[in-house]
């Protein structure tokens, strides 16, 4: 037979000569040029030429075999485990790669590995997934630009817990519209931190200036997610909140004026251990007395209970007239001034400059648009 006559001439014939033997053999085999009863022997050579101690011969099988749906495992799987320059051709290309193949490859090769998978025209989401939990920062940002990867939502927070310091991973993640809430909020607070931590910033504007910056600006996000997410979503993004330590009165009496309904009553609920039902109802129709007792059940004290029941009250008259909901703010420190209550004066004018910052970054966002619209 050919393919026996094959492997007696590869014993004494030279590297180069071997590899373009390979090749044709592999090329022939994978286009269905070679007799249905030659084919087993001719893989049985293949996998003899995996052997080979010249790298150009088993480079030559990679090459022709990548791109074949008829390529034999028995092959492709020793040419993906081979030497990067080699194993780049079948981990890039090859369709007999199954995704469990895949997924194995990645735990268990290195970066190289792991880049070349990242950048397969097709990756799944368990090969999206397992890439999130090994995966190195150019792995990652391989997977974030390619099209062709399908990433779940659970990946994609696993990315930012895993590798949100990194500047481009995170600009990245949040330029996507399916990254998960409480994600996006992690997110925004590394940014936080990151300009927080920067010793000419400290400086020029003085530590204690650039943590309230900073805070401030954390919060603003924070405020236009609420209003964006979905509420199948909510609950996570309030937990994260919570356990963050950002559910502050400062910010809840915010979302509060500013009719952030949907999340203020999901704060509530998380806070209170009350049913969200009741948490509803209570808000929107309940009497003053019963306000004041689900916000200390919140764990708010009694003078803030006491400020955020009249701060509902004022909600509810306000939104049934149709004024701007940013007068209860004005309202409530109107009053605080006049009753000398200085506690919660100062509470009040944080939520003030809180609603005066989120303005300012809403009119930037309007004059960009408006920019882009004009250009």
């Amino acid at each position: 037979m050919i393919v026996h006559a094959f492997l007696r001439w590869v014993e004494t014939a030279r590297a180069a000569d071997r590899a373009k033997a390979a090749s044709v053999l592999a090329r022939a085999y994978s286009r269905s040029r070679i007799a249905p009863d030659d084919r087993h022997a001719a893989e049985m050579a293949m996998i003899f030429l995996l052997d080979d101690p010249a790298p150009k011969v088993r480079l030559a099988l990679a090459e022709a075999l990548a791109e074949s749906e008829d390529a034999p495992r028995a092959v492709v799987l020793p040419l993906a485990e081979d030497q990067p320059e080699i194993a780049a051709h079948v981990i890039l290309c090859s369709p007999v790669l199954t995704d469990a193949d895949l997924v194995d490859l990645a735990a268990k090769g290195g970066d190289m590995t792991r880049t070349l998978i990242a950048h397969r025209a097709i990756v799944s989401r368990p090969i999206s997934a397992a890439l999130a939990e090994v995966g190195a920062a150019p792995d990652i940002l391989a997977l974030l630009e390619n099209e062709g990867a399908a990433i779940s939502r659970r990946s994609l927070a696993r990315i930012a817990d895993r590798l949100g310091h990194d500047a481009e991973i995170r600009a990245l993640l949040l330029d996507r519209t399916d990254l998960p809430s409480d994600a996006r909020h992690a997110l925004v607070e590394k940014i936080g931190s990151a300009l927080a931590g920067f010793g000419l910033i400290q400086a020029a504007v003085g530590t204690s200036r650039v943590e309230r910056i900073t805070r401030e600006a954390c919060d603003v996000a924070t405020i236009g997610m609420a209003a964006e997410v979905g509420a199948a979503e909510m609950p996570a993004l309030v937990e994260h909140l919570r356990i963050a330590g950002r559910l502050t009165p400062v910010f809840l009496m915010h979302a509060l004026c500013t009719g952030r309904v949907e999340f203020f009553a999901a704060a509530i609920t998380n806070l209170s251990g009350q049913a969200e039902r009741r948490v509803r109802s209570i808000l929107s129709d309940g009497r003053e007395a019963a306000v004041r007792a689900l916000y200390e059940t919140a764990g708010l004290g009694r003078d803030l209970s006491e400020l955020f029941a009249e701060a509902t009250m004022l909600w509810r008259s306000e939104a049934k007239g149709g004024d701007g909901l940013l007068s209860v703010c004005e309202r409530l420190l109107t009053r605080a001034r006049a009753t000398g209550n200085a506690s919660c004066e100062s509470m009040l004018e944080l939520v003030e400059r809180l609603a005066i910052a989120e303005q300012r970054q809403t009119a930037r966002s309007y004059a960009l648009i408006a920019t882009r619209e004009a250009a």
